[in-house]
């Protein structure tokens, strides 16, 4: 509305000339809630001039200038004899309509009926009062405007917006939505919730569809308490809901075009979820129960941390559903689904997020406990790992554990205030009321594939046994318990309420019992939507069942390499590089023209050229993943005049692979578990993760325990994720020297995965060419160098990547008489360097250095190959710069006693045993330093 149009209207309008209190009124509504108020008012205040140096997006006036500037018009308006007067009390009483309406939006859900239980005991909240606000009993009868209120037209008499308003938000939803800053937003929820009062009108159909449901829900538990007493099994029983929430949001994201969901749970429910809605054949699940074992299957794990796979029948098209592996750290989930959606995603080319969609279900305690949560949030709208939106679902059954005091497990009045931080809707239902669940379920959907952000459900239910069924939750918990063994189950009270309303029969409710009993005596599938697997979008077939020693073909000829490195190196001259990054790359010009010798950087970048020139994908993200945490790789070139961003890699062919370099969010442990995720969605390519230092991956080892390192043998999961690891003692102290190798290789067995310390520029790019043409998949954990980046030394020539290949052991490489060498010292990484200096510098030529690039799987044949020429030595070392009790020495000694020769002995040179990874002192850690080389090569 212009300004000219604006005063017309105001001059027409009965709210010019005195109501002066009764528009500033209205304007701090507007100021609280933009949508608190019509449409034509919000348009004059977002005309209204903006003052004290607001900007347009922050139109904020101050009061006086409101008033002064509607007197003005006011003003005009009287001398054109246009101006009329209305009852200021009548108009001041409207204002407080509109903040009642206000109050119910915002507060509403703190008097909705959402325990199931009714235990809860909460504050009333005055401001739902329209006494309150100074709305008397006499207002009731009285027509008022309803503003932006979505429901029974532009007026409605008080009483009939009062009833209306406790029904939207103080029924069995409470919408939590008025924290979000953006209009649109909070107008779309608005416009879905009050004109249907918060209610979904079902037919029935679906009604019935609800109903089977639940009644799954509660067969399935009461079939498995009877038949296996007492067993763990984590009973959804009180929770119910969950299975026709599930089933609507299938159906609902089916009819949207979606073509995949990825499901991320904990324990409670699992089996529910896993029988009822993936489709898992109960005598699969009964054979689990009994304990029964198959060779194949490697450890196995308990039953309620198991995936699944299968594709559901909606009328919009079948949908694939994943469920992902979970071990007991519950949380850790929800990054690993993220990452397997975002795999999926790029696949399918879905940069909206539509046909992937990822589920998350949380306990109430854990969502509120685990801090892989805010970190999983935090991720959800960047660059790197936005999926477009999330559904997240919280069973809650308010009972953390065995702790039913909420004081006691968190300091927020809700578990889902955490997800406030990025301004995710969050709807409260009572898990008794299915047909709410089923409203909130598909208004989920709608909200994530309209503005691809987060939302919450917290299905508000209870617990109907103990943590697990061999616990007793009466000793903690016996007011809780003793209303629970009176509670009619949400399946009775849900079959009583259609059967009073005669939309089911009394007699088909209890054939619906009865047949789905009997299909879980027969075994087979009870999902009716269940469909065989077609809809997968990639292939593990050609990765199955291979091992380390398998031949592959990764060779490259020196024409196409050639071409490559001319490709990397070039810059257009447009973009103005940073003067000490355009010396680098003056340097892999010289370089790529063979000139110079190749560092670190540029044989690195080379390997991820050839990855993409063969159109497979490169993802790398970490903390300093685009420049590199040591200023070596500047794989993202920064433009110094404009900012812009430019990627040589992205230019490597007309037709290549895609390539992702992602600055992540500052975190370790979801940023792994993202990468996890991707890498067992995704077999093709190289997925890196970048720890800014080594030792950064602390804050991830439950990824690395309980994922990356058990996942083949707990539950067959492959996945060829590479942890670059920067490990080096430089003397920068006990955090950023060593990227506990020792932790590492502890996990190693059954041939798990690869742990490697590449030495030279060809090593790397041999390595991680490797990664992705060796027919196999299985994790890659690499001890990356810090100094070796710029070592003189530690530089490749063109022929050497062109012709060479991984050398899991690299012998002597000085010109030595073996005769004469009477000790063999095995290293790892830098300290070669400086073994191999100090012995030049000393013309030591009694002492061989052999390298062991890969420790584990430990390569005993090309161990043999290096040691042909010493098999009269009986003198063996192992040298390492990590303390005694760290490092490679107690994991791997075993390997270095079976290499040597029979006779021979092997001793340690390395720092004492400490309890700290490295000193703190330059002085110290020069010391120590000098010491393990003086002791390797027996010059004390």
């Amino acid at each position: 509305m212009h300004q000219g149009s604006m005063k017309a209207w105001l001059e027409s309008s009965h709210l010019s000339g005195a109501n002066s209190t009764y528009v500033e009124e209205m304007y701090e509504a507007y100021q609280e809630d933009p949508t608190s108020v019509s449409d034509d008012w919000r348009a004059v205040f977002e005309q209204l001039p903006p003052v004290n140096g607001a900007s347009a997006d922050v139109p904020e006036a101050s009061h006086s200038k409101i008033r002064d500037y509607f007197r003005s018009l006011a003003q005009e308006g009287r001398s054109k004899g246009t101006s009329r007067v209305s009852d200021p009390d009548v108009d001041a009483k409207q204002v407080k309509v509109l903040q009642l309406i206000n109050a119910y939006r915002f507060r509403g859900h703190q008097s909705a009926n959402l325990d199931p239980l009714e235990l809860w005991k909460r504050d009333t909240v005055a401001e739902l009062d329209p006494a309150f606000h100074g709305l008397t009993s006499e207002d009731m009868e009285r027509e008022f405007n309803t503003g932006s209120f979505a429901y029974g037209g532009d007026t409605l008499k008080l009483g009939e917006l009062v009833k209306a308003l406790k029904a939207t938000y103080c029924g069995s939803i409470g919408a939590e939505y008025m924290h979000i800053t953006d209009t649109e937003e909070k107008r779309w929820i608005q416009q879905r919730l009050e004109p249907s009062l918060g209610k979904g009108s079902y037919d029935k159909a679906v009604k019935t569809r609800i109903l089977e449901g639940l009644n799954a829900a509660e067969g399935m538990e009461k079939y498995l308490g009877a038949k296996f007493p007492g067993a763990k099994r984590f009973s959804l029983e009180g929770g119910d809901a969950l299975v026709p929430m599930m089933r609507e949001i299938i159906y609902r994201a089916g009819e949207a075009g979606t073509k995949e969901i990825v499901v991320g749970m904990a324990h409670r429910g699992r089996l529910n979820v896993l029988v009822n809605i993936l489709g898992k054949r109960p005598a699969e699940l009964f054979d689990e129960f009994a304990g029964k074992h198959h060779e194949t299957l490697g450890s196995g794990d308990v039953k309620y941390h198991q995936g699944f796979s299968s594709d559901f029948e909606t009328p919009g098209g079948n949908v694939h559903l994943a469920l992902a592996f979970n071990p007991s750290h519950l949380e850790i989930v929800n990054p690993v689904v993220m990452g397997s959606v975002r795999a999926r995603l790029d696949r399918r080319g879905s940069e909206d997020g539509l046909q992937v969609m990822p589920i998350t279900i949380h306990g109430d305690s854990a969502i509120a406990g685990q801090g892989i949560v805010q970190e999983t949030f935090n991720m959800s709208q960047t660059r790197g790992f936005k999926v477009g939106g999330s559904i997240r679902i919280v069973v809650n059954n308010q009972v953390g554990f065995t702790t039913s005091n909420h004081q006691d497990v968190r300091s927020t009045e809700y578990c889902t205030d955490i997800a406030k931080m990025v301004q995710a809707p969050i709807f409260h239902v009572n898990a008794d009321d299915p047909e709410a669940v089923a409203f909130v379920s598909q208004l989920a959907v709608d909200y994530r594939n309209t503005f691809k952000r987060d939302v919450v459900i917290e299905l508000v239910c209870y617990r109907r046994h103990g943590h697990n069924e061999a616990d007793e939750p009466s000793a903690t918990q016996p007011l809780m318990y003793a209303k629970i063994k009176k509670h009619p189950t949400p399946r009775k009270i849900y079959a009583d309420k259609l059967i009073a309303e005669n939309s089911i029969a009394a007699d088909d409710v209890t054939a619906m019992i009865n047949n789905y009993r009997d299909a879980l005596d027969q075994g087979d599938c009870v999902v009716k939507e269940w469909r065989p697997m077609t809809l997968h979008t990639v292939d593990w077939t050609p990765y199955l069942n291979r091992e380390w020693d398998e031949s592959f073909e990764s060779g490259m000829t020196r024409e196409r390499l050639q071409n490559l490195a001319d490709k990397i190196s070039y810059v257009p001259e447009s973009h103005k590089l940073h003067s000490r990054v355009a010396k680098i790359y003056n340097d892999r010009v010289a370089m790529a023209k063979g000139e110079k010798l190749m560092d670190w950087g540029f044989a690195e970048t080379l390997a991820y050229a050839s990855i993409l020139e063969d159109k497979q994908r490169v993802r790398i993200t970490g903390q300093d993943s685009g420049r590199g945490t040591f200023f070596h790789r500047h794989a993202v070139l920064h433009n110094q005049n404009d900012g812009t961003t430019y990627l040589p890699l992205r230019h490597v062919a007309k037709e290549q692979g895609p390539i992702d370099i992602t600055d992540s969010v500052l975190s370790e442990a979801s940023v792994l578990a993202f990468e996890y995720g991707y890498a067992t969605a995704e077999p093709g390519g190289l997925t890196i993760w970048e720890a800014q230092f080594g030792d950064f991956a602390n804050c991830a080892q439950v990824v690395i325990d309980q994922f990356l390192s058990s996942g083949e043998q707990k539950w067959g999961r492959l996945c060829g994720l590479t942890m670059l690891l920067p490990h080096g003692y430089e003397g920068q102290g006990p955090e950023h020297s060593s990227a506990r190798l020792e932790r590492f290789l502890q996990l190693c067995a059954n041939h798990n995965m690869q742990v490697c310390v590449p030495s030279t520029p060809a090593q790397v790019y041999h390595m991680l060419r490797r990664q992705v043409v060796r027919p196999m998949r299985r994790p890659l954990v690499v001890m990356s160098p810090k100094s070796l980046l710029r070592h003189p030394l530690a530089v490749s020539s063109l022929d050497e990547l062109a012709n060479g290949q991984f050398q899991n052991v690299i012998g002597e490489i000085d010109t030595l008489d073996a005769a004469k060498v009477d000790r063999v010292v095995f290293c790892s990484g830098k300290v070669y360097y400086e073994l191999l200096e100090r012995r030049r510098k000393e013309n030591i030529d009694n002492v061989a250095l052999v390298r062991v690039e890969q420790l584990y799987p430990f390569p005993h044949e090309e161990m043999a190959v290096a040691l042909k020429d010493y098999q009269h030595v009986t003198d063996f070392v192992w040298c390492q710069e990590e303390p005694q009790n760290q490092g490679a020495w107690y994991c791997s000694q075993h390997h270095f006693w079976a290499a040597i020769p029979k006779g021979a002995q092997l001793s340690y040179a390395g720092r004492d045993a400490s309890a700290a990874p490295a000193c703190g002192y330059p002085e110290l850690h020069t010391h120590q330093q000098e010491s393990l080389i003086t002791s390797a090569l027996k010059l004390k």
